[in-house]
């Protein structure tokens, strides 16, 4: 198939290395642009372990002045592909939930239920749910601290919007309900084109917009993570 990945960079590459090899063509359209809050405030400290939902939180924090500070505390993350960020960011005790927002929120009450100290997510500057309300639920204690932005793009690149309008792409991998938004925006002038592809989407949440834009062909993962999103393309459309 000929397919689109839309998730920001770097990983828009790993994703397209790893659909190639399934004999797939890949164009690279990154609807995001991930910015580092280089002086984000993480307040006092100290805490008993850090939440990350994303891979981006923990390539940010291993900018961060603080970083050798936090090294030693373990790290919850929601899954493989954050994990893995993390032990490349210089974290040793490393756990992923292996799931979303929610398994997340589960282990970090399992693991810390008798903390006295609270918990840190490196967050983005807007999310998804409120993973530190559904942790403070639990009766744990979580200071957010916002360390990267995601930026939309205004418009395709050049020879998506070619393909596009032709007709030679036959679906489009969307991996955070944001990217899906700035696909929506980006494809304003000519939204029918935009639409027509399969949509392979990591959640039912990232899919919410493709809904709403009338999408006719949407696929969600089994499970939010890049394997299942994976797997899905290589059904049917």
């Amino acid at each position: 198939m000929r397919l689109l990945v839309t998730r920001p960079e770097p990983d828009n590459e790993r994703t397209a290395a790893a659909l190639r090899v399934r004999g797939h063509e890949v164009m690279l359209a990154p609807l995001l642009r991930v910015d580092t809050i280089a002086d984000a405030e993480l307040g006092a400290g100290p805490w008993a372990a850090i939440l990350i939902t994303s891979a981006n939180g923990a390539r940010a924090i291993a900018k961060h002045a603080r970083h050798r500070e936090l090294a030693s505390l373990p790290v919850l993350a929601v899954g493989e592909a954050s994990a893995a960020a993390a032990r490349s960011a210089g974290f040793n005790d490393v756990t992923s939930a292996d799931g979303d927002g929610g398994d997340l929120a589960r282990l970090a009450a399992s693991r810390f239920a008798r903390s006295a100290l609270p918990l840190i997510y490196l967050a983005g500057e807007e999310r998804a749910r409120d993973l530190a309300g559904e942790v403070a639920m639990a009766g744990l204690k979580v200071t957010t601290a916002v360390v990267y932005r995601t930026v939309k793009e205004a418009a395709f690149p050049h020879q998506v919007s070619e393909a596009l309008g032709a007709g030679a792409i036959d679906g489009v991998l969307h991996f955070s309900r944001r990217s899906a938004e700035s696909y929506l925006d980006c494809a304003r002038d000519a939204p029918g084109p935009a639409l027509k592809p399969v949509h392979y989407c990591l959640s039912a949440r990232a899919a919410e917009p493709l809904v709403s834009g009338g999408a006719a062909r949407i696929r969600v993962a089994e499970h939010p993570d890049e394997a299942s999103l994976l797997a899905l393309v290589t059904l049917t459309p």
